[in-house]
């Protein structure tokens, strides 16, 4: 084997420019599909980071009425649903997949909420001890909040950088003073999560979806809610999940055993549901896959011109060294070594190429996301089977050259030029 593909060498290397034309088609093929796979991965990690954020592995589980999150800026407390007391929550904690609980309360559109005399826009959460680390925030000036806060109900409240660039500018916002529902509230700390996340956005489409996060959050202590809003309002559920894939499972079984635990009137059409942006996800990667396969069946055939000329250039060899392979038949080889030379030579040819193109598809790959600042992702699997499969077209289409010349009649051989 090691001499035959010495010889293959040997003879790419004697035919340069016939070697680099038959192996066109082959670098042309794979240089595509590997530039198509690396932006269908990259554009897929993109569509999951941007809904689900960065990296944090976080599933939400809220109060549902006819399937539409029941928003309780607008709607009265709910007949029949009990606040979540710490018995459900240490069950929701022992969760397959499940790390850590967090419950809290939360506003989207937050009125009589200002500073000095800008309006707040953001979000506004009352959270518990285990929020931050749920969600991986970080205090990056003052304090988070302590025990004392709960226990004694002091008037507190954290802010994300979001808030504390479009709130105070330059100043520092610790120690400064915000208004809610008519009590004034001391800013105490200023959070952000430990992997910053910017969603990319090229739609308004993706506006309106992160609008809300642009504006920023605000959070103050749990026990201070019914101070600000009403008692007994139901609480929504953060889950920390040992890894992204097991965020639709997790989500879905914490669900289920809030509705069952929650729920006292079983007619009242609410139930608990995950807020699954991991299905949204794959939602929406199976329509980006759905097109860029059509687009690597299209390089394909650029993979199929290539072994076409493969067949025809090792038909010419064998024409070419019909003296040569009687010779050796002269002298003993047998059909099965004829038949191994030439195949090894038409698969060195083609895997060469499929070298070449996977070299050539990541620097296209590359290229393309600094130019059009699109995202890739280089999969190390995909280059693998790339150059098995340039092999397997050598193989495939040098079958009939090599069958040929091994077929070939010695004495017949010997007699043309």
């Amino acid at each position: 084997m090691r001499e035959n593909i010495g010889l293959a060498f040997q003879g790419i290397w004697g035919h340069k420019m016939r070697s680099v034309l038959t192996m066109l088609g082959i670098i042309i093929g794979i240089a595509s599909i590997i530039t198509i796979v690396s932006t269908i991965q990259g554009t897929n990690e993109q569509i999951k980071e941007n809904l689900i954020g960065a990296g944090n592995n976080v599933v939400t589980v809220q109060l549902n009425k006819d399937g539409r999150v029941y928003d309780l800026s607008w709607n009265s407390i709910p007949d029949g649903v009990r606040c979540i007391s710490e018995e459900t929550r240490q069950a929701l904690e022992e969760i397959d997949g499940a790390e850590r609980v967090s419950l809290f309360y939360s506003r989207d559109y937050v009125d009589r909420m200002f500073y000095q005399n800008t309006q707040f826009n953001g979000k506004l959460y009352g959270i518990d001890e285990n929020f931050l680390s749920v969600y991986g925030y970080q205090v990056k000036s003052g304090r988070g909040f302590t025990e004392e806060d709960y226990v004694n109900h002091k008037k507190v409240i954290l802010i994300d950088t979001s808030v504390a660039t479009s709130l105070f500018g330059g100043v520092d916002p610790v120690g400064k003073t915000m208004e809610l529902q008519g009590d004034a509230y001391i800013v105490v700390g200023v959070v952000a999560q430990s992997k910053e996340f910017a969603p990319v956005i090229n739609s308004m489409k993706d506006y309106q979806l992160y609008v809300n996060q642009s504006a920023g959050n605000a959070y103050i202590p749990d026990s201070l809610w019914p101070t600000a809003y009403r008692f007994d309002e139901p609480q929504s559920v953060a889950i920390k999940v040992e890894n992204t894939d097991a965020m639709t499972t997790v989500g879905k079984d914490a669900a289920d055993l809030l509705t069952e635990k929650q729920i006292l009137d079983t007619s009242s059409k609410l139930d608990y549901r995950s807020e699954d942006m991991l299905e949204q996800a794959q939602q929406l990667q199976k329509m980006s896959q759905a097109t860029n396969s059509q687009l690597i069946w299209i390089a394909s055939i650029s993979l199929l011109v290539g072994g076409i000329g493969v067949m025809n250039i090792m038909l010419v060899s064998v024409t070419e060294r019909t003296s040569e392979i009687g010779l050796k038949k002269a002298i003993g080889a047998k059909k099965k070594r004829i038949l191994l030379q030439f195949l090894t030579e038409s698969a060195v040819l083609t895997s060469l190429g499929g070298v070449i193109g996977v070299i050539s598809g990541v620097i296209l790959a590359q290229a393309i996301s600094k130019i059009m600042q699109i995202p890739v992702s280089i999969s190390l699997p995909a280059i693998g089977v790339a150059v098995v499969f340039s092999t397997l077209i050598g193989v495939i289409f040098g079958m009939l050259p090599a069958v040929q010349a091994a077929n070939l009649n010695p004495i017949e051989a010997l007699r043309r030029e």
